[in-house]
């Protein structure tokens, strides 16, 4: 199950983390029309059910972690269709749906498993930390509360007050 984390972080909680960002916050500048918010609600859905976003390291099988993350960019795929090119949403799911492809072409090379010199959970790591910092925006700018393991890839700065504090 991941860091243990679980709870809500409401979007206003977020958004009053975020520091050094200029972005509308949902309801002050900007309404998002519903469908948006909708679709990136769906979205969010989908990503709190896939393990390789933040189960533990030493829990992950390469083999599922592949498979799961070309899960993952299909659904980003289906929601960017779904979008009107002209959607707030469109660049952090096109930024999600590039991170998946470099995960996948990344450095794996040569022989199946092989990660060369980088190691498996770096590189893994590397696609938590970009999904956190899109899922995070996405959140506050469509107004959508996060729960679940899907905050154990949020920015600690942005999901812990104590971070913050200390």
């Amino acid at each position: 199950m991941g860091k243990g984390r679980s709870g809500t972080l409401a979007f206003k909680q977020l958004a009053g983390r975020i520091t050094g960002i200029s972005l509308p916050v949902f309801g002050v500048s900007w309404n998002p029309p519903a469908n948006e918010r909708d679709i990136v609600r769906e979205t969010f859905v989908f990503l709190e059910d896939r393990r390789a976003l933040y189960n533990d390291f030493d829990r992950e099988i390469e083999d599922e972690v592949v498979q799961s993350v070309l899960a993952i960019r299909a659904e980003l795929t289906s929601a960017l269709k779904r979008l009107p090119e002209t959607a707030e949403a469109v660049s952090s799911l096109k930024a999600m749906r590039a991170a998946c492809r470099e995960y996948l072409d990344g450095p794996r090379r040569g022989h199946r498993g092989h990660w060369g010199p980088f190691p498996f959970s770096a590189e893994l790591g590397r696609l938590r930390a970009i999904f956190g910092v899109h899922v995070a925006y996405l959140a506050v700018k469509y107004g959508i509360d996060l729960d679940g393991e899907l905050l154990n890839i949020i920015p600690v700065e942005f999901r812990d007050a104590t971070y913050l504090e200390g």
